[in-house]
């Protein structure tokens, strides 16, 4: 009998692969952004936000209040250093918060 060769892959490996010859990988990470900025935050936070945009490293978040942006400009570089640990990436270098 011949012997066969596998060449299975995970789901988790093909996807990869295709996100990669696609060039997908920052339209996955502005997604990823958006769901760690709400989990993190939480719906206090989520509820005010009014857009969040990822340009480069720079992540833009629009919050409907100017008390909460106060509050939430102490606090840049922990928020910036707690999305990166949930993302397992450093994608984020700077916070803007408008």
């Amino acid at each position: 009998m011949a012997k066969r060769f596998s060449d299975e892959q995970s789901i988790k490996q093909v996807l990869g692969q295709f996100i990669d010859d696609n060039k997908l990988q920052s339209g996955m990470d502005k997604i990823h952004v958006a769901e760690a900025w709400k989990n993190l935050m939480g719906p206090g936070v989520s509820n005010y936000t009014t857009e969040i945009l990822l340009k480069g490293t720079t992540l833009y978040v629009a919050l409907s209040s100017a008390v909460l942006r106060e509050e939430l400009a102490y606090g840049k570089e922990k928020i910036i250093q707690m999305l990166n640990d949930e993302l397992r990436k450093d994608i984020i270098k700077e916070l803007v918060l408008r």
